[in-house]
């Protein structure tokens, strides 16, 4: 059974570009470009970062900022 994230809050300039990352940022899978009207944003974890624990999800905003955090699942 897929792992479901959500977002449920961000802050920045919409859209925001959503991905999951392993622990140290290198490897980072695209989700999604989402605008802050599509929040809260649910997704299923891509297949290849399943049994990972924790992930990283990055979320970039128009402007360019870097957003990362590390999720426990």
């Amino acid at each position: 059974m897929p792992t479901e994230i959500t977002i449920s809050t961000l802050n920045g300039s919409s859209p925001f570009d959503v991905y999951t990352c392993d622990m140290t940022y290198t490897t980072c899978v695209y989700v999604s470009t989402i605008t802050s009207g599509q929040i809260p944003y649910t997704f299923n974890l891509p297949f290849i970062q399943e049994g990972m624990n924790p992930v990283g999800l990055k979320v970039v905003d128009n402007t360019g900022c870097v957003i990362e955090m590390d999720i426990v699942l």
